[in-house]
């Protein structure tokens, strides 16, 4: 289907545009959200009468984001969540739950359409999300998820939580190390047996 687009949209066009998507793109997303219009005669006719209107409307817009984005631009909203051992969340963190965190923080601006997230968090750590407040304007945030406040906080500073708690469990093993020892031997089995000779 042909579209006049009604505001840029990323790896379509400008604003103007006349591109040609999927019916289904154009039917269920573009067309409803106001995003582009179909492109015949009248339209186009429509466009061009009201393109001045439609670009200070955008530009407007494109003002208010980037003061926006001032605020938001590097916040870090942290998540607690229960994991496994290994770090595996019981679930994943969702659009949803990064939004709560946000408003929660004072950034009302950012809605759930506005989060860009290539793939749901299923794990403990540190995740930058990139928060697209139009079309133009893209920040990143970063998102904490962790299983207490206190590693939380380790996290931001830089600790890898899941490496040092395993580092924690295998302090109390030490193992011996024969630097002469075959590849698969055991030592303390070598040291009982009287030593052989070269000869081979």
């Amino acid at each position: 289907m042909e579209i006049i687009l009604l505001e840029r949209i990323e790896k379509l066009g400008a604003i103007g545009d006349v591109v040609t998507v999927k019916d289904g793109y154009a039917r269920n997303y573009l067309l409803p959200n106001k995003k582009a219009l179909r492109s015949n005669n009248a339209n186009k006719k429509v466009f061009e009468a009201n393109r001045a209107k439609i670009e200070a409307d955008n530009a407007a817009r494109r003002g208010d984001a980037e003061k926006s984005a001032e605020s938001v631009n590097g916040v870090q909203v942290v998540l607690i969540r229960q994991s496994s051992n290994s770090g595996q969340l019981y679930g994943s963190v969702s659009v949803r739950d990064i939004v709560e965190a946000l408003h929660e923080a004072g950034h009302t601006v950012v809605s759930k359409a506005m989060i860009v997230l290539e793939r749901p968090i299923k794990t403990l750590g540190l995740f930058d999300v990139r928060v697209s407040l139009h079309p133009e304007v893209a920040v990143t945030i970063q998102v904490n998820v962790a299983r207490s406040p206190e590693e939380a906080d380790l996290q931001k500073d830089g600790v890898d939580v899941m490496a040092s708690m395993f580092e924690k469990d295998e302090a109390g093993f030490t193992e011996d190390y024969d630097p002469n020892a075959e590849p698969g031997e055991i030592v303390a089995e070598a040291a009982d047996e009287p030593a052989e000779s070269d000869e081979a």
